[in-house]
């Protein structure tokens, strides 16, 4: 019974890889894979792409999502956060009288988050409504552990992260988890309060960890085309 606003964002200029939001993976351009999850979730109401580009407006639109407007350029530079793209996109449905109780953030660059997975997060903060008002996935990170880390010296010595050099076998120490970008969803008002995602009462989804793949380099496209290619992702 709640209105669920779902927002891809995809900004012309990226970093890493050109016109990284279009390019081809498994043959579809980037943005299709968000899309798809979004569009065959069973709760969001309105799957929408804020961009500021004309070539990803139309693409988004034969993929079946909504492009009510165009980013303005103030949204889309690479200094611009992600809750200035979603408050927008908020607004401007605001200004239209239509108003939404919770909102997902889809990025391209996490392209193998599914359905399923938005849908059992939705499901989850929902039922959980009374002690949180976000949810993102995690998973938890073995080799960058802060008991595995190091500095450099100046003089290119060695030095703890810690207090001390660890050695403790990797069952033996804490875990500690990252933010993956398979999913960002919060109550409406709770973001526009916090200005994030990240909230105080905010619940964690463990991803697995071929899914906590993000697409920031040619290297990563290629990983996660291999991981597609293996698990038959179509």
């Amino acid at each position: 019974k709640k209105k669920i606003l779902s927002i891809v964002p995809a900004r012309a200029n990226s970093q890493g890889i050109k016109n990284k939001n279009i390019i081809k993976l498994r043959n579809k351009p980037l943005i299709y894979w968000p899309i798809k999850a979004l569009k065959n979730s069973k709760y969001v109401d309105e799957t929408i792409v804020s961009t500021d580009s004309k070539k990803i407006k139309n693409i988004a639109i034969k993929l079946g999502a909504k492009v009510p407007f165009v980013r303005p350029k103030k949204f889309a530079t690479n200094t611009a956060k992600s809750f200035d793209v979603v408050k927008h996109a908020i607004n401007f449905y605001l200004k239209k009288g239509k108003k939404f109780d919770y909102v997902v953030l889809a990025e391209p660059t996490s392209p193998l988050t599914t359905s399923r997975d938005i849908d059992m997060a939705i499901k989850l903060l929902n039922k959980k409504s009374n002690k949180a008002d976000s949810i993102t996935s995690i998973s938890e990170t073995i080799n960058t552990n802060p008991f595995f880390l190091v500095k450099l010296s100046r003089n290119r010595l060695l030095k703890p992260y810690l207090k001390k050099f660890h050695d403790e076998r990797r069952q033996d120490i804490p875990k500690v988890f990252y933010f993956t970008g398979n999913f960002y969803i919060s109550k409406v008002q709770s973001l526009l309060k916090y200005k994030s995602f990240y909230q105080k009462r905010t619940l964690g989804v463990v991803s697995e960890k071929w899914k906590a793949l993000e697409i920031d380099d040619i290297y990563d496209l290629i990983s996660a085309e291999a991981i597609m290619k293996f698990k038959n992702i179509r």
